[in-house]
């Protein structure tokens, strides 16, 4: 539990918050929200002991332990060793993770000093000897509780599901990004089970499937009690049901999930709004009465009596302006030719290490999709090609009259640093959008005074915001948007989200966000062991797509050793035979047969699904007027027709030899 007592941090006259009280009960998961800079990093860093608060405190029962990641990792990379074996050899993946188990580690050696001991030892009769018994029967129980027999497996399957491969486990962590050493990090935070979790921006770093696995951890696994703060939309969602918000200097509690606390909070301004036009309406009249009968002898009492009125009035404060209101639209953009982007045969490899190869997609004219996997399998790196910044394999066709607007995640360095924020944005703007230039600055965090600063002051993620807007501003018809939302606060993203939505040029997204793909791309894009493969629909299909391959495991993922679910054949008929069992070999082989024949129906099943739906949008295509004589069209639907039939064929024989066997 987590009791924070009239809490008050001053970094200048102004404090950042101050009066702040709340209790995190036991297993409870909260969010902690509030525009950048309200002071949530702040609030996290007071909790787990690393900063101090002007006044207040946090108090948590004897003994609890902390889990605290924090938003940017400032320890440097451990350093490999030099020529003369200087410096020592920094740990792989496992060493560093394996310090989580630091304490159970001890023990297990503790236990085998003691065990050997007693097996050394022949005085079973006496005191020494007894009380040798019972520190090893104490450990074996410690051991127990915490895990001790499984923290290998533990450590595995945690590094696993944060994106790791087993190929990975014994590298120096000095050869990872510092993304990769913040999965490390959290690694280790959740393998301690603390009972408090402490998480700023955890998901920055993750991919879809990381993110999805770490919600499920917390969610079913975790004991903890867990503050975070992110702005994945769809994780806050997810993990807590309850948020804390920072506005005015002041937290406000709502016990609900994010979405509702959207709507409370919209009811609550417009309350606040309410109040404080009343509140300013009785200021107003109060000032004239005052100076109306300021010299007038006769109503000196009043007068004196209503100056001290004025004085006792405390203003009202609004929570800040929610700009998720603002409507942000592109230019109409020039028409570009009917299929902006194909790609043949497409491959790229670095030197041995190939990262993908034999890439077909045709993407046409205003199609939004999404390229989504797991960081290094190759999204950037097709958007690169796309771009003709690096060389690649196979044929790649940009359409006719087809302009491009990249946002890449450098894509900030390349503004011009003599300029201030709002010229960078006016140079571009044009019809309407100059009058709301402002507004705009403002729904993308730089409002007032900000829109002033030059461009060179500005930081890394103001930069990357900046570099946003302005391209959203540029007359483009195909926008390629790599990681697009990761220095955006949630109301921001749904402006952009909007914005992306009216837009009626062609879209490719790239990014782990699921609550702003959600909607938004009609196509996914899945990078993984070296393959693109396309998924119909959206990223909420794209995902049960992907946990029902988890359901249904291929050979390899259950050489890995991945949980997963599979029918219950061990009482089936076939364990029968005249009145007793089948040999273990021939039971073997039988259970064999019968999962690989369900997953050859299950995977049929999806594909007849995505075929089915595939036709389904070709043949509302092919009734349009322009559709009904595009040839590529009909040769779509002649050979989508021929995988249905191919596909159902194969469901047919598989299900009528799975019901021979049962």
């Amino acid at each position: 539990m987590i009791s924070v007592e009239n809490l008050k941090v001053e970094f200048s006259v102004e404090p950042l918050f101050e009066g702040v009280s709340f209790v995190v009960n036991d297993k409870e998961r909260v969010c902690l929200v509030g525009k950048n800079g309200a002071g949530k990093s702040t609030m996290l860093k007071i909790i787990a002991g690393m900063q101090q608060p002007t006044s207040g405190g946090v108090a948590m029962p004897q003994g609890s332990t902390v889990g605290y990641l924090p938003q940017i990792m400032t320890a440097p990379p451990p350093a490999l060793p030099n020529r003369e074996g200087a410096e020592k050899a920094c740990p792989t993946v496992t060493e560093e993770v394996s310090k989580a188990f630091a304490a159970l580690k001890e023990k297990e050696q503790r236990l085998e000093r003691i065990n050997r001991e007693l097996a050394e030892r022949t005085d079973y009769e006496s005191d020494d000897y007894a009380r040798l018994i019972e520190q090893s029967t104490a450990l074996q129980e410690q051991l127990h509780m915490g895990g001790g027999q499984s923290w290998r497996a533990d450590m595995e399957r945690t590094l696993m599901g944060l994106g790791f491969e087993r190929t990975d486990f014994d590298r120096p962590t000095a050869e990872f990004s510092g993304g990769w050493r913040m999965r490390i990090e959290l690694a280790k935070i959740l393998l301690q089970r603390p009972d408090v979790l402490l998480l700023d921006e955890p998901t920055n770093h993750l991919d879809i499937e990381s993110i999805a696995w770490l919600e499920d951890f917390l969610i079913k696994e975790s004991k903890a009690s867990v503050m975070l703060v992110s702005h994945d939309r769809a994780f806050i969602n997810n993990v807590c049901s309850r948020t804390l918000e920072i506005s005015c200097g002041q937290l406000v509690d709502y016990k609900v999930k994010y979405d509702e606390f959207v709507k409370l909070r919209a009811e609550r301004r417009e309350q606040q709004l309410r109040a404080y036009e009343n509140q300013q309406k009785e200021i107003a009249d109060t000032k004239a009465f005052i100076e109306r009968f300021r010299y007038k002898a006769t109503k000196a009492v009043q007068v004196q009596s209503r100056i001290k009125q004025l004085a006792k009035i405390v203003p009202i404060k609004i929570d800040e302006v929610d700009n998720s209101t603002l409507h942000l639209r592109f230019n109409e953009p020039t028409r570009s030719g009917d299929f902006p982007l194909i790609c043949e045969e497409v491959g790229k490899a670095y030197g041995s290490h190939r990262v993908f190869s034999g890439v077909n997609l045709t993407i046409r004219r205003g199609e939004k999709v999404a390229f989504v996997g797991r960081n290094g399998e190759g999204k950037s790196t097709l958007v690169k090609c796309i771009m003709s910044e690096i060389p690649y394999e196979g044929k790649l066709t940009v359409g006719h009259n087809v302009q491009i607007g990249y946002y890449a995640q450098n894509q900030a360095q390349l503004l011009d640093e003599s300029l201030t924020v709002f010229d960078t944005i006016d140079r571009v703007a044009t019809g309407n959008v100059r009058l709301k230039i402002r507004e705009l600055l403002g729904a993308f965090m730089f409002g007032g005074e900000e829109s002033d600063k030059p461009v060179k002051v500005l930081s890394g993620g103001e930069r990357s915001r900046l570099a946003m807007l302005k391209l959203l501003l540029e007359p483009v018809n195909f926008l390629i948007l790599d990681e697009p939302t990761n220095h955006l606060d949630m109301r921001t993203k749904d402006v952009l989200k909007e914005a992306l939505l009216h837009f009626k040029g062609t879209v490719i997204v790239v990014s782990h966000d699921r609550d702003f793909l959600d909607g938004l791309v009609e196509r996914v894009y899945a990078f993984g062991g070296g393959k693109v493969r396309e998924h119909l629909g959206g990223v909420e299909q794209y995902l049960q797509t992907l946990t029902q391959n988890r359901l249904s495991p291929t050979p390899s993922q259950e050489g890995k050793g991945i949980n997963t679910k599979s029918s219950d054949t061990t009482h089936s008929p076939l364990t029968e035979e005249r009145g007793g069992s089948l040999l273990y070999e021939a039971q073997k082989e039988q259970r064999k047969k019968v999962n690989k024949l369900e997953k050859q129906i299950k995977e049929a099943e999806q594909r007849i699904g995505e075929l089915e739906a595939a036709i389904k949008v070709i043949e509302s295509r092919m009734n349009t007027p322009e559709g009904a004589s595009d040839l590529t069209l009909i040769e779509k639907h002649m050979s989508f027709s021929r995988q249905l039939s191919e596909a159902i064929d194969e469901w047919t024989v598989a299900s009528e030899e799975l019901e021979i066997i049962n």
